[in-house]
């Protein structure tokens, strides 16, 4: 038995409470995770699995549809913002309140208390979310075990003001590199100069227009941009390499194929020596013109949005499952030294995902 039993008879703010004073930075999950396996095969309407520290539990209901609520259980290091507190203003404070044991809390209160959703459930609690991509929780479960995340829908409790954030853009890191000759910088004409090189490279930069597709009634804008540059060997010597450290923010209408196609064709005309990727993951499709999708929007009310940045529902939407994002907490706030959650925002969360799945 986890020796901090997790008490699903709170409400979600003060659950999120009891969250925040288990400490669970990344690699450090395995004590929650017991707590919230064990929490969870207390509920008999669930059958529950686990890998690893990823906890996965369903309902099998019957229903025609089945969602995913999905959730990582990690937070960055604590920065003596541990043990909780709440404020007089009704404000909790402490590390993983918004980013995200308060969306937690939201799935972990909708599984003990929906025992008979619209919709069968699934409800993933997963790892090392906050470090590198390959240590991913969710990625592993994704590739070990890909139907326990079989869905029609899935919805990513990560921060959003309570708003819903559709899909997300891909990112792509590519690191392009130019030659040279070295040479004093008193002779330059016995040399050639690798920087100078790059300047066609900044200038197509400076150059672009980003494209703005309007994907399922959000728009998204695009973009490409320079993100580092490095060369020079010494104030008197002519250099004779430089680095351009280029990333790609892209709709999630492009594949990972197509947009690594865009970005070599845009530097075609470049002299570019070496041509690097660096780092890619694809986007993912916001999914709101599905049924399922609709009726969420629907209950939780409010205008969708466009997630610029990246977020794990790439995952489901590289799995076939369209995503968003729809959780408590501004997510300007995490990963900071007061980072803080309203708890009416943990409980408005809370109700309209019931509504949603009771309606």
């Amino acid at each position: 038995m986890s020796e901090t039993p997790l008490d699903l008879t709170l409400d979600a703010p003060a659950l999120t409470a009891q969250l925040v004073d288990f400490p669970s930075v990344s690699g450090t999950e395995k004590p929650l995770a017991d707590a919230v396996e064990e929490a969870l095969r207390a509920l008999p309407h669930l059958t529950v699995d686990r890998f690893g520290n990823n906890v996965v539990a369903r309902t099998h209901l019957g229903r025609a549809e089945r969602v995913v609520l999905a959730g990582h259980l990690d937070t960055v290091p604590i920065a003596d913002n541990v043990p909780s507190r709440l404020d007089e203003d009704g404000v909790l404070w402490g590390c993983g309140s918004c980013d995200m044991k308060s969306g937690v809390a939201v799935q972990l209160r909708i599984a003990a208390t929906v025992p008979e959703p619209n919709r069968d459930l699934t409800f993933v609690f997963y790892d090392n979310e906050e470090v590198a991509a390959d240590l991913n929780g969710l990625k592993l479960v994704a590739e070990a075990h890909p139907d326990w995340l079989a869905a029609d829908f899935a919805v990513l409790l990560e921060s959003s003001d309570t708003e819903v954030e559709g899909g997300c853009q891909g990112t792509l890191r590519v690191i392009l590199r130019t030659k040279g000759e070295r040479s004093h910088s008193a002779r330059s004409w016995m040399g050639s100069n690798a920087i100078h090189s790059a300047a066609p490279i900044l200038a197509k930069l400076a150059a672009y227009e980003p494209r703005r597709p309007v994907i399922d009634g959000l728009e998204f804008h695009e973009g490409l941009n320079a993100v580092r540059i490095e060369g020079g060997v010494a104030n008197n010597v002519i250099p004779d390499a430089c680095t351009v450290v280029v990333n790609f923010r892209y709709a999630p209408d492009r594949s990972e194929e197509q947009a690594l196609a865009y970005v070599k064709e845009f530097f075609a005309g470049c002299d570019i020596d070496e041509f690097i990727v660096d780092d890619h993951t694809g986007g993912a499709l916001p999914g709101l013109s599905h049924p399922a999708a609709a009726a969420f929007m629907a209950a939780v009310g409010g205008v969708a949005r466009p997630k610029f940045g990246w977020t794990d529902v790439s995952r489901f939407s590289a799995l076939g499952v369209p995503a968003v994002n729809y959780g408590p907490g501004n997510p300007l706030l995490a990963h900071k030294r007061d980072e803080r959650v309203d708890i009416a925002m943990i409980s408005r969360a809370e109700e309209r995902l019931r509504s949603w799945l009771t309606a």
